[in-house]
Parts: structure tokens; C-alpha cells; sequence
């Protein structure tokens, strides 16, 4: 049977995402006789995959690249031996639409791909704990970096019982999240899941956050069963432990597939300029009103970013955290490009003898 020839909606692969597009760049390899597949778990040079012969199991050693940017990942489309072959190797990979990308924790500074061609990216935020802003604001911008759409869902609800109290801090995160749909869930007593489970029933879905932000209590209930373990809550300081190991892609039973994540201690940048001025959407508006086009928004005058904190209109909160991950995304950048590299230099140096200057003023004061 020609593979290419089905149509996308009655393909074995549909569940999973298969679509025309994927079909028309498959075209191709399906004229050499492979078939695709899904990449559903990856392990050590063999990955799992989701094909038209069922999940089979399938050797990686032909995409072994020496970039970590295109290694096998989950989610990745790939081009895979037909049925009857031993072993069964993934010859190639379809280009991806969308990655989630996060820098290594390595002093090399890597980028290391989390999940491959989604459309959600779903970020689970604990209510039981103190509401981390910051590093709200770090997932969201990888996830506008990604492509995909981020959502930000308030886990654990049940443990704010006080209707005010909760309130306030999904007041709080859709500040810190413009133009990101905040959704309050409790997989304890259902709460909000119906409004989760529309919004990732349509494509896929990556499932982030923190060990213990119950993110392995939600895939359960959005798949209707346990399939991932969960440990208990701790008493102590209500945090839940790190129990996913692996990332896994699961189909949804109601439509959509959803890859659930091992909890991320460390959520660096790569190279995620576009996403960071997404999340602060906010502040590069207010920017445009500026008197000067490079205002770096520290004491410029006519400064709209710093007449807005003035006013009250704007956290210092929200700058604090725009600078900090400006600074951040353009040390990595740097690394591997010279003219960011010359332009830190260059604004290294202008501080520097803005500082040496302010400094003999004052020495100049003193005398």
C-alpha cells in the first residue's frame, strides 16, 4: 500500500498528528519504501515510535548528528525501515515545526530540544507553593520561542480554599503572562480539567514545569488513567516530588497527544530574544513611546517605560525580570555569534566609563 496515497484524516498516524503537510514532506520517503512513525520515547540510541504497524521499537545510529539541535527527540516525525526489518534503523527525520529549546546546565551552554512539533506548551505552576514569577516568566518565553502556544495551568487549587486568596494570585500570573491563557485546575476534585482537556485535545502538547508542580496527577487525569506514577505530597513544605523520568508522548483519549516531561530544576535561555518580548509584550510597547529609539530604560529622559513604574502602571518587578533575561539571552547569543559578542563589548565598555566617570565626580565632591 503507497502510504502517501491515504489521506490524512482516515491514516493509521491521524491520532497522532499526521496531517497533509506531513504526508507531502513524507512523500519522498515513502517512495523508497519506508514508513513513518512518531517518535514516542527515546532511550539511550533506540526510540519507541508510533507507526502504521503499531509502536515498534527502531535504532537511531543513522541520525547520530554531531549538532545536539537534531538529535532524536520526542515528537519528531521520522522516516523509518518498513515492516520485516531486523533490526528496524530511523533513516531520517522530517524538518520540525516548532522545538522547545532550554540551554544546558554544561559549561559548553548547549541547547537541549525537550519536545519536537508542538502546538501547546503547557506550563504547570503549583498553587501549594509561593508563585515563582520569574521563572514563570523564564518558561514562558522558551515556549513563544518554541512556536507553539503556551498555556499556564494553576495546579493543586484545591489546597487554596480561600476564593479571595486564589484570586489574587491568578491575578498575579495573568499579569506576569499577557496574552497566555491561565487555567486553574485541581485533579483532585476535577476542577478546570474540562477547560484543559478542550485546549489540548486540538494537536500536541507539552506538558512543563517543576518537579512537584503535579504534573504527572494532571497527564493521569487527562488520560483517564494512571499511566504515570505520582508520589505524595510532602506535608512539610507541600511540594510533591520528581517522579517523570523520561519524556513520553501519550495519545489523549479525548483527541490530541500530550508529551509529559521529568521536572526541570534549571530552565536556561537559547537564544529566546523573540519569546522574552513576547512575555514583556507590556514593556516593548511602552518602549515605542520613548524619546530615544535605543533607550535602554535606566535614566534616559522621556523614558515611557520608566514614566509607567512612576505611575504605577508597570511593576519594577516586570523590568527587573526583562533586564535580567535580556542579559541572560544575549550571553548566550554571544557565544556563538561576533557581533553580539562586539555589541556586549561595546556596552560593557560605555558602562564602564559611565561608572569610572560618576565615580571621580564624587571623589572630585569629597575634596
Amino acid at each position: 500500500m503507497n502510504l502517501s496515497s491515504l489521506s490524512a484524516s482516515s491514516h493509521a498516524l491521524a491520532p497522532y498528528g499526521w496531517d497533509e503537510e506531513w504526508a507531502d514532506a513524507f512523500a519522498p520517503y515513502a517512495a523508497q519504501g519506508l514508513v513513518p512513525g512518531r517518535v514516542v520515547r527515546v532511550d539511550r540510541g533506540l526510540c519507541d515510535l508510533a507507526t502504521p504497524d503499531g509502536v515498534i521499537r527502531a535504532d537511531t545510529e543513522y541520525v547520530v548528528p554531531r549538532d545536539p539541535m537534531k538529535v532524536v527527540c520526542t515528537g519528531d516525525w521520522a522516516a523509518v525501515d518498513p515492516e520485516g526489518a531486523r533490526p528496524r534503523y530511523v533513516r531520517t527525520l522530517l524538518p520540525r515545526r516548532t522545538a522547545f529549546v532550554r540551554s544546558t546546565s554544561s559549561k559548553r551552554s548547549e541547547g537541549q530540544i525537550l519536545a519536537a512539533n508542538v502546538d501547546h506548551a503547557v506550563v504547570a505552576v503549583s498553587l501549594a507553593v509561593e508563585l515563582d514569577l520569574a521563572r514563570i516568566e523564564r518558561f514562558l518565553a522558551l515556549a513563544w520561542e518554541s512556536g507553539a502556544q503556551p498555556v499556564v495551568v494553576l495546579t493543586k487549587a484545591d489546597l487554596v480554599p480561600d476564593a479571595v486568596t486564589r484570586a489574587y494570585l491568578v491575578q498575579d500570573v495573568e499579569t506576569t503572562a499577557p496574552g497566555v491563557p491561565v487555567v486553574t485546575v485541581s485533579a483532585q476534585d476535577g476542577e478546570g480539567l474540562d477547560v484543559l482537556a478542550a485546549v489540548v485535545s486540538g494537536g500536541t502538547s507539552v506538558l512543563l514545569g517543576q518537579s512537584g508542580a503535579g504534573k504527572s496527577t494532571l497527564a493521569n487525569a487527562l488520560l483517564g488513567e494512571d499511566v504515570m506514577d505520582v508520589q505524595a505530597t510532602r506535608d512539610v513544605d507541600g511540594k510533591g516530588r520528581h517522579t517523570t523520568t523520561t519524556r513520553n508522548l501519550l495519545l489523549l483519549p479525548g483527541g490530541g497527544v500530550l508529551i509529559d516531561t521529568p521536572g526541570l530544576r534549571g530552565v536556561g535561555l537559547w537564544d529566546a530574544g523573540t519569546g522574552v518580548g513576547q512575555v514583556f509584550s507590556e514593556i516593548q510597547d511602552l518602549a515605542e513611546n520613548c524619546r530615544f529609539h535605543d533607550c535602554a530604560h535606566e535614566s534616559e529622559p522621556g523614558c515611557a517605560v520608566l514614566d509607567a513604574i512612576e505611575a504605577g502602571e508597570l511593576p519594577q518587578r516586570r523590568l527587573d525580570s526583562y533586564r535580567k533575561l535580556l542579559r541572560e539571552n544575549q550571553y548566550i547569543v554571544a557565544k556563538t555569534d561576533a557581533r553580539v559578542r562586539a555589541e556586549l563589548r561595546k556596552d560593557w565598555k560605555r558602562k564602564g566609563a559611565i561608572g569610572k566617570a560618576a565615580m571621580e565626580a564624587k571623589r572630585g565632591r569629597m575634596r
